[in-house]
C-alpha cells in the first residue's frame, strides 16, 4: 500500500509540474514528457528503461522532472560507474542536440549549457549512488559490530572454559593425591592386619578409592599433573627480574582455603603479566589483606615503553571466572593517570585441617598437593 501511494504521488507531482509549464518548444514536447511521467513506475524494475523514456522528453525541453526521478533510481540500483555515466551523457546530449540543430550559439554559451545539463543529469544519479553506498556501509558496519561482539563473546567463553579446565585439573591433583594415599594406606593395612574382617574392609576401601579416582579422572578428562605455586613474594621478585618495578605489601594472617589461595595467586600473576605486556616500565604496587574478606589490589602506573602486546587477550575474562568460582568478585578499571587497577575480594574459606599451610605466603610445599 505504501508503494502504491508513493508511486501515485511521484507520478502525480511530476505530471503536475509538467502541466504547469507554459513554454513548449516543440509540438511533441508535451506528449513525450507526459508519457515519461506516466511510465515512471517502470524504473522500479528497469531503471535504464525509465531513463530511456525520458530521453525524447528531455530533448523536447520538458522532460527534466521525470528524468531527475529516473536518474535517482538509476543511481540507487546500478553499480557500474561507466553505465551510470553513459545515461548521464545520453540525457545531456539529448538536451543539447536540439539547440545545436536549431540555433547558432557561441562556444562559451554552449559550454555553459552543456555543463548545466550534465550537472542536472549527474546530480540525482550521484545522490542515488551515495544513498545506496551509505546504506551498504551502514549494513557492513552493523555486521562488523555483530561479528566483533560474537568474537568477544567466543573469546570470553573460551577463557572461561580454559579457566574451568585448569580448576578441574587442580581439583584432580588435590583429590587424586588424597585418594591415592587412601588406596596405598588401605593396601598396607590389608597386608599387615591379622583380622580377616579388617583385611576385607581395607581391600574394599582400597578398591573404592581406586574406583573413585578412576571415575574422577574420567569425568574431568585430565591426567595427573604437578602444579607447584611459588609464594607471592617470589612472584613479585620474578617480576622485578623481568624489569617490573613491583612492590608487595601484605597484612593479616587469616588462614585461607586452597581455592582462595590459588585464586589470590592467579590475580597477582595475571596482573603482573598484563603490566609486562601492556605497560612495560610501569611501577606496580601489590597490596594483599589476608583478613575477612580477603582483598588483593594490583595497581600500575602508565608505562614508559612501547606496548609489547599485539592485541587484547582473554586473561582477564578467565581470571574473572576463576575469582567467581572461588566465591569472590573481580573489578578492573583504568586510572586517571593512564594506569590500570585490578582488585579482587575473596572469602577466606575453610583452610586445610591436615596441618599444612594453605596460603602462598607459606611457600610451595602446601601448593604442591593442589
Amino acid at each position: 500500500m505504501k508503494t502504491v501511494l508513493r508511486e501515485v504521488l511521484t507520478v502525480g507531482l511530476t505530471t503536475g509540474i509538467l502541466l504547469l509549464t507554459q513554454d513548449r518548444p516543440y509540438p511533441w514536447s508535451l506528449w513525450t514528457a507526459i508519457a515519461a511521467c506516466l511510465l515512471l513506475s517502470v524504473r522500479l524494475r528497469w531503471p535504464w528503461l525509465a531513463s530511456l523514456l525520458c530521453v525524447p522528453a528531455v530533448a523536447g525541453g520538458l522532460g527534466w522532472a521525470p528524468a531527475l526521478v529516473a536518474q535517482f533510481r538509476l543511481g540507487r540500483k546500478e553499480k557500474s560507474l561507466p553505465f551510470q555515466l553513459f545515461w548521464v551523457l545520453l540525457l545531456t546530449t539529448a538536451a543539447i542536440a536540439p539547440v545545436l540543430l536549431t540555433e547558432t550559439i557561441p562556444w562559451g554559451t554552449l559550454l555553459l549549457a552543456f555543463a548545466f545539463a550534465f550537472g542536472l543529469a549527474a546530480a540525482p544519479t550521484a545522490l542515488g549512488a551515495l544513498v545506496t553506498t551509505r546504506k551498504e556501509l551502514t549494513r557492513s558496519l552493523y555486521e562488523t559490530r555483530r561479528a566483533r561482539a560474537a568474537e568477544l563473546e567466543a573469546r570470553e567463553t573460551s577463557a572461561r572454559a580454559a579457566e574451568r579446565a585448569r580448576i578441574a585439573r587442580e581439583i584432580h591433583d588435590a583429590v587424586g593425591h588424597h585418594a591415592t594415599l587412601i588406596a596405598v594406606e588401605s593396601a598396607a593395612l590389608a597386608a599387615t592386619a591379622p583380622d580377616d574382617t579388617v583385611r576385607e574392609t581395607a581391600l574394599r576401601l582400597r578398591a573404592l578409592a581406586k574406583e573413585s579416582l578412576a571415575e574422577m579422572r574420567t569425568a574431568l578428562a585430565l591426567l595427573n599433573s604437578d602444579t607447584a605455586y611459588p609464594s607471592l613474594q617470589e612472584l613479585v621478585d620474578r617480576a622485578r627480574v623481568a624489569g617490573v618495578a613491583a612492590t608487595l605489601s601484605e597484612t593479616g594472617d587469616a588462614p585461607l582455603s586452597p581455592a582462595v589461595s590459588r585464586a589470590l595467586f592467579r590475580v597477582v600473576q595475571e596482573a603482573l603479566t598484563n603490566v609486562t605486556k601492556h605497560a612495560p616500565g610501569a611501577a606496580v604496587t601489590v597490596t594483599v589483606d589476608r583478613s575477612s574478606p580477603v582483598r588483593v589490589t594490583v595497581v600500575n602506573g602508565p608505562g614508559d615503553l612501547p606496548s609489547l602486546a599485539d592485541g587484547g587477550g582473554a586473561g582477564l575474562h578467565g581470571l574473572s571466572e576463576r575469582v567467581r568460582l572461588a566465591g569472590g568478585t573481580l573489578t578492573t578499571s583504568y586510572r586517571a593517570d593512564g594506569g590500570f587497577s585490578v582488585s579482587a575480594v575473596l572469602p577466606p574459606g575453610k583452610p586445610k585441617d591436615d596441618g599444612q599451610d594453605s596460603t602462598f605466603g607459606g611457600g610451595a610445599a602446601a601448593a604442591a598437593t593442589a
